[in-house]
């Protein structure tokens, strides 16, 4: 599906009639079952239809002739609205994520609060983890996310079952000191990789913070303290 939503902008035709209806259903052909028409919307620019498969975007003109593929961006505001689209589709409510299956880490009084999912063997992640060591007043929900291989796997079970996760995972993301074996663990990690995978999780680090908001990557302490204190206010 990558070489289906490359970056340039290209033009396909596409044999359909015009309507909300023929559109998906001329979208359904021409993705031809190699993933789901997820919703067909009007986009709002140029007459456009906005067709989401997975969480990807393409758009097909309001007649279902031609399909466009690339990022539509508003040339006086400089704003992407591909992009944007794409960011506010990917939002989850924070209230409904499983936070009882985190590991939880609060400093100060906790109250700007965002979760984590990390492979314990993500370089990024282990970066990002010392680098924001000065990082205060949160409350952090971390979701082992093992997707590097089966050491990562192991470890995160390993963690997960040691007698402090928290510690154990820091020990280990910080100072590199190995989380001890644990011989009985019941921790079903394939409900950490399910969550990942309903919530889109494609890579570590991913971040979502509270209002739903996703941040992919790692990014300076400076640029996820504006974010966090925005949110506050």
């Amino acid at each position: 599906m990558r070489k289906l939503f490359v970056a340039l902008l290209c033009i396909v035709p596409v044999l359909t009639q015009a309507g909300e209806a023929e559109v998906r259903k001329a979208a359904e052909k021409f993705v031809d079952g190699r993933a789901k028409v997820e919703a067909v919307r009007k986009a709002g620019v140029m007459g456009l239809y906005e067709v989401q498969v997975g969480s990807e975007l393409f758009y097909m003109d309001e007649a279902g002739k031609y399909a466009f593929f690339g990022d539509v961006v508003d040339m006086k505001s400089r704003m992407n609205l591909t992009e944007e689209r794409k960011n506010k589709l990917s939002q989850v409510k924070f209230s409904e994520l499983p936070l009882s299956m985190a590991i939880k880490q609060v400093r100060g009084n906790g109250k700007r609060v965002f979760a984590s999912f990390e492979d314990p063997n993500c370089g990024y992640c282990k970066k990002f983890a010392r680098e924001t060591q000065g990082l205060s007043d949160v409350t952090i929900y971390i979701f082992p996310y093992p997707i590097l291989g089966p050491d990562s796997h192991e470890k995160s079970k390993n963690i997960l079952c040691a007698a402090d996760p928290l510690k154990a995972w820091n020990d280990w993301m910080i100072n590199g000191v190995v989380p001890p074996l644990v011989a009985k663990c019941t921790v079903d990690l394939d409900k950490y990789v399910a969550l990942g995978q309903k919530l889109d999780v494609r890579g570590t680090p991913n971040f979502i913070l509270s209002d739903g908001s996703r941040i992919p990557g790692a990014i300076p302490q400076a640029q996820l303290e504006a974010r966090l204190n925005a949110l506050m206010k």
